[in-house]
């Protein structure tokens, strides 16, 4: 099997680089590749790409996913989150592979507290939302053989994080103030890129079983409960660590203006995924004990 990866760089195309390796030959790119284009602000050179290696399996780990700066640069957004996936879409149509695209929990509005489900109306808040909805459109109109899983609060021992982040600040101040009314499942890549996976094998043998699905760790949490665990599981892995903080006090979204609005709710039903491929999610705590375990 030939599998073409886009985003080799970022947390989850690091990752899909080690999970996609045993299943055939992977060419990887980033947007600054030499020898083949893989810059989705080209997405003629793209199209090159994909009709010069056709590939057996497109997997799309790239994308604008500074969800504030999107707000300010909204061409871009869309080239990169809507046009340029439409356009692999379309290649991949034309050559009969399949193709693997992530998407967001911020195609949703953010209401109410049940978990979203695949058949639920899209309703995205930001300019990120919305062009990552188009960019899902785009490719189920396309009839090409695909796979698009949305996640949520996608984290990585590599790269920046919100744990590492919390990690700093509480070895620099006494008190700190984070979000209690954001809620979702924090899903670290490496789970991302097993499930991609798993999800490629099966679906050589199912093809009927392409489509939409919900890929998060499992259970759920706001931000102020997520910084606690993580202070809570890095003093167990690391006991030498000092922090200066006493306190992780609760505070509305509204504490924090961004330019982008934030869904509420993020939560996302994986039942769908986890009944068609066979899987059981773990929960969202194990993935980031993990993670700290690496890191300190």
């Amino acid at each position: 099997m030939n599998i073409l990866l886009f985003g080799k760089s970022g947390q989850v195309g690091w990752e899909l680089q080690r999970s996609l390796a045993v299943l055939g030959q992977v060419i990887a790119l980033d947007f600054d590749s030499q020898d083949h284009c893989g810059d989705f602000a080209n997405p003629d050179g793209v199209a090159q790409t994909v009709r010069a290696l056709k590939p057996d399996v497109i997997v799309n780990a790239a994308a604008h996913t500074a969800v504030d700066k999107a707000e300010s640069e909204p061409d871009l957004a869309q080239l990169l989150n809507a046009t340029t996936p439409g356009v692999l879409a379309e290649e991949a149509a034309r050559l009969g592979a399949w193709l693997v695209h992530y998407s967001t929990d911020y195609v949703f509005d953010g209401s109410g507290t049940r978990p979203w489900v695949e058949t639920d109306a899209p309703g995205p808040l930001s300019v990120y939302g919305r062009t990552k909805w188009e960019g899902e459109q785009r490719i189920q109109q396309s009839g090409c053989q695909h796979l698009i899983l949305r996640t949520s609060w996608v984290y990585a021992a590599r790269g920046g994080n919100f744990a590492k982040t919390m990690l700093r600040l509480a070895q620099e101040r006494e008190r700190l103030t984070v979000i209690d009314d954001q809620w979702g499942a924090p899903t670290g890549a490496d789970l991302l890129a097993d499930v991609t996976a798993h999800a490629i094998r099966h679906l050589q043998a199912r093809v009927q079983d392409g489509g939409l699905y919900h890929c998060v760790a499992a259970g759920e949490t706001n931000w102020n409960l997520y910084a606690k665990e993580v202070l809570a599981q890095a003093a167990i892995a690391q006991p030498a660590i000092n922090f200066k903080a006493t306190e992780v006090a609760p505070v509305p979204t509204s504490a924090f203006p961004t330019p982008a609005a934030r869904p509420h709710n993020s939560r996302l039903d994986t039942s769908r995924l986890q009944n068609t491929f066979g899987l059981q999610l773990p929960p969202w705590q194990q993935g980031v004990a993990r993670m700290l375990r690496e890191i300190l």
